[in-house]
């Protein structure tokens, strides 16, 4: 049964989270955490980004200039309390080729358009329609781009020397790297593979320690104490500038406008998405609830306002997301001190970068690379339903023989036709009620009654209906939504149809979130295949325990409190 709710005003939906922090209330012990967050993320993000632009086929500034402008818009005006925005590796591919076809002016374009048409999808309020891509697209996108990252940071890595250009699809990318093999630079591999050991050891031993600085600076002193034959940014680029440029309109004239228009729908897509997905990811790791919408209009003022300052595609980053919430971020006015941050390392630091080795920046992408590739995540759709499996390989093998759009709509299309037959086959049964809810603000109720609490200690919830990658998000939004720390949950999902990879996804986050505090949950009801998939996932005891009665299950819920108790 719905809960009755009253429609949020565009005024709710759109207000920054910036503004909502600040009118919570906020002081010097919040500027505090929000100093030392934004300036861990900055140190983060200062050779992620030129290492990006480098890889990108445009100079090192231009990853600082996206860090700097697009990070400070994006948190200043974003609908996520934690997002970090700037350049991503995800975008490695898509911005290189544009480069290649329409040269770096026309790249800047494509960026100020792909922010014209966020903000026109955010203002229409579209954005809630992103985040029902299914899992195994995003997963199988993600493992794509990873491996692309991976291959075009070959040549750097081993300091390779090519006859011509670089080819850009990975087949003859791969062939002309492996007619380069003789002219391998042993002084440069030595230093990507020492940086790559460097930030493995520290994430491993001093995981507060920033790993990506601290390998590039021991790799940069090693260079020129030895005086190491390997290319750097001083000698390829000529080094930075110490200052930001004078923002400059693009080229608006209809016949660029037309010739970067498909890269500019491309860069709009895929920064939406990453954008959303890294909001949800900051959401899940602090219980807080974006504005879907409100964040896509930020990420179109952030992509417009890098344009103009010569930077390129801004979105949000989920890496150094996660580090800002790990770091103690108490707001958005971290995300904007680490834009600061950076502008003051290249006004002070910027000659200093002349000096840093290309294959120590390829090795941090290396790692970026490796850490993308959600291999258990991947292994566990494999083993998922065929469906979910054939979807999740189309998606990985378009993205990394064909193209990132071709990938993503491919595997999108295969997902819904799946969806669809699963749905017919469901409907010939039950009569599924769907439960997915449009996007929320912040202040609004939970978007269905789920269930009823029994007692203080255990929480009965129940989902009906048809639970998968539509509906995960209303169903996660409910369950994140819970109070104090009950001993046991109770998950009743005896009346759903339908569940789909993305939802035993949503389940497996909500048992890991309550597991943290020792909660233990009993899912009532599952049928032989729900079972069999969330198994897969790591499902089982002794943190979820299966029951196919309900009163068996609160019964023994209650047992174990009452035992947890008496000790």
């Amino acid at each position: 049964m719905l809960a009755q709710t009253r429609e949020p005003t565009s005024l709710e939906l759109f207000t920054p989270k910036l503004v909502t922090v600040l009118r919570e209330g906020y002081d010097l012990r919040a500027l505090k955490a929000d100093a030392i967050a934004g300036l861990t993320v900055a140190i983060i993000a200062l050779p992620l980004s030129m290492a990006i632009a480098i890889a990108s086929g445009v100079g090192p500034e231009r990853g600082l200039y996206t860090a700097i402008i697009g990070g400070f818009l994006v948190s200043a005006l974003g609908g996520s309390r934690y997002q970090i925005g700037g350049p991503a590796g995800a975008f490695i591919v898509l911005v290189l080729t544009t480069v290649q076809l329409h040269g770096v002016d026309g790249l800047i374009l494509a960026t100020f358009l792909s922010g014209l048409i966020m903000l026109a999808v955010g203002v229409l309020r579209l954005g809630t329609f992103i985040k029902y891509v299914p899992y195994p697209v995003t997963v199988g996108f993600t493992a794509g781009i990873a491996v692309i990252i991976l291959a075009s940071q070959l040549k750097d890595f081993f300091g390779l020397t090519l006859e011509g250009e670089e080819p850009g699809p990975i087949i003859p990318k791969l062939q002309a790297l492996g007619a380069a093999l003789p002219t391998i630079n042993g002084a440069a591999v030595v230093l990507a593979v020492a940086s790559v050991a460097v930030i493995l050891l520290l994430r491993r031993y001093r995981p507060q320690w920033p790993g990506f600085l601290i390998a590039v600076a021991l790799a940069t002193v090693a260079a020129w104490i030895f005086s190491l034959p390997v290319e750097t940014i001083g000698t390829r680029f000529g080094g930075i500038p110490q200052t930001l440029p004078f923002p400059t309109l693009p080229d608006l004239s209809w016949e660029k406008i037309t010739a970067v228009l498909p890269a500019a729908l491309s860069f709009a897509m895929l920064g939406g998405i990453e954008s959303l997905l890294s909001a949800v990811v900051a959401d899940s790791m602090t219980g807080r609830r974006h504005r879907s919408n409100c964040e896509l209009v930020a990420q179109g003022v952030a992509n417009m306002g890098a344009a103009l300052f010569g930077g390129f595609c801004v979105t949000g980053t989920i890496a150094r997301t996660a580090a800002n919430v790990r770091a103690g971020a108490h707001g958005p006015v971290s995300g904007m001190l680490h834009a600061l941050f950076l502008l003051a390392f290249m006004l002070v630091a910027a000659p200093l970068a002349s000096f840093i080795p290309l294959s120590a920046l390829a090795a941090i992408l290396v790692v970026v690379a490796w850490n993308m590739a959600e291999k258990h995540q991947f292994a566990a759709l494999l083993r998922s339903t065929r469906g979910d499996a054939v979807v999740l390989m189309v998606t990985f093998l378009l993205v990394v023989f064909r193209d990132l759009t071709e990938g993503i709509l491919v595997g999108f299309g295969i997902g819904a036709l799946l969806f669809l037959h699963r749905m017919s086959n469901a409907v010939a049964v039950d009569r599924p009620h769907g439960i997915i809810q449009p996007d929320r603000a912040d202040n609004g109720e939970t978007p269905y009654a789920p269930g009823v609490a029994t007692d203080d200690d255990v929480v009965v919830y129940r989902i009906s209906g048809a639970f998968f990658f539509g509906a995960a998000a209303s169903v996660g939004a409910a369950l994140d939504r819970v109070g104090g720390q009950p001993k046991a949950y109770v998950l009743d999902i005896s009346d759903v149809t339908v569940l789909d990879s993305t939802a035993a996804a949503t389940i497996d986050g909500f048992v890991r979130k309550v597991g943290r505090n020792g909660a233990v949950v009993y899912l009532v009801g599952a049928s032989r295949s729900m079972r069999q998939m969330l198994l897969k996932l790591g499902l089982r005891a002794p943190t979820v325990r299966y029951y196919h009665n309900l009163d068996n299950a609160i019964a023994a819920a209650r047992g174990r409190t009452v035992r947890v108790r008496e000790r």
